[in-house]
């Protein structure tokens, strides 16, 4: 090898991941946004430069060489020493302005951030916020957001997390489904009407099942996996569902059913890349996310 690898370009190792990755030039090229003659001449060029194939170039894609396969798990850790050296950088940043990014599941993001956020707002306006309503959780790590609001602990290296508190749950029926069905008097009355449950997870039925109640998928009659769809089947009158209690009881659709059941708790935790976490305009608001936050939490 000659003295040309001590200036290997970043660019070749992303574009030979990318490619090594995907298996093609055109998905390659959709991922970083890259033309494929642009991706196929950086192919040829770092081929070039560590004199050695890469890839077999086939009818249907690319497939990784001996050589090839063999470079893939050190372009990562450039790739990740690539993505550490920019999180450390911007972890520098020492203004108070600028863009945070924050991603919560949907439906918190709907019933419960937007006023929290008009008031990091006002509290800073030099401070753009961007939120991402996803239940896909997002990647702190490598930047896809600042700051994470979870209901579980993050468990990866380099995240700072805190608890802020618990959400308690109730369990609700619409004034509709009560005037025809009747309002359950006890548990084993309760068990005899229709519930609105998940369709893929299965977190309701582990609750029922951690309180006694062997319960499967098919108790439920009406399913749906999505939080913000759940509750309006609830408020439809589809049949009895669980809710944060602060939303179900501001709802006036709908009325709460108290039996005295033990019921579990959402636990709210912030997260935060740790390099992260100390560059001043995240480190404010994620002091303003704390303190908008802790009004919903036991």
């Amino acid at each position: 090898m000659d003295n040309s690898l001590d200036t290997l370009d970043w660019s070749l190792v992303q574009a030979f991941l990318a490619v090594a990755e995907t298996g093609s030039l055109s998905a390659a090229g959709r991922f970083l946004g890259t033309s494929q003659p642009t991706l196929g001449r950086q192919i040829k060029t770092i081929e070039a430069q560590l004199g050695a194939e890469l890839f077999y170039r086939q009818p249907r894609g690319f497939s990784l060489t001996k050589t090839g396969a063999e470079l893939v798990a050190p372009a990562r850790a450039m790739q990740d020493a690539v993505r550490q050296i920019a999180l450390t950088a911007a972890g520098q940043q020492a203004r108070l302005e600028g863009t945070v990014r924050i991603t919560a599941s949907v439906a918190f993001s709907v019933m419960h951030l937007p006023p929290i956020i008009a008031g990091i707002r006002r509290s800073e306006p030099q401070i753009a916020i961007e939120l991402v309503a996803s239940d896909d959780s997002r990647n702190l790590l490598y930047r896809e957001a600042d700051i994470a609001v979870r209901m579980y602990r993050p468990t990866q290296l380099d995240l700072v997390t805190q608890h802020i508190g618990d959400i308690p749950l109730g369990i609700f029926a619409a004034h509709s489904y009560i005037a025809e069905r009747g309002l359950p008097r006890s548990v084993d009355d309760l068990l005899r009407h229709d519930f609105v449950g998940y369709d893929t997870n299965t977190e309701i039925i582990t609750g029922f099942n951690a309180a006694g109640v062997p319960i499967d998928r098919d108790f439920f009659k009406t399913r749906c996996d999505d939080n913000i769809a759940y509750w309006e089947l609830v408020r439809a009158g589809c049949g009895i569902g669980f809710a944060q209690a602060e939303i179900g009881r501001s709802d006036p659709v709908v009325t709460q059913i108290d039996l005295a059941l033990p019921l579990p708790t959402l636990p709210v935790w912030l997260t935060a890349h740790e390099a992260m976490r100390q560059t001043p305009r995240i480190r404010r608001v994620w002091q303003l996310l704390q303190e908008g936050l802790r009004p919903l939490v036991s």
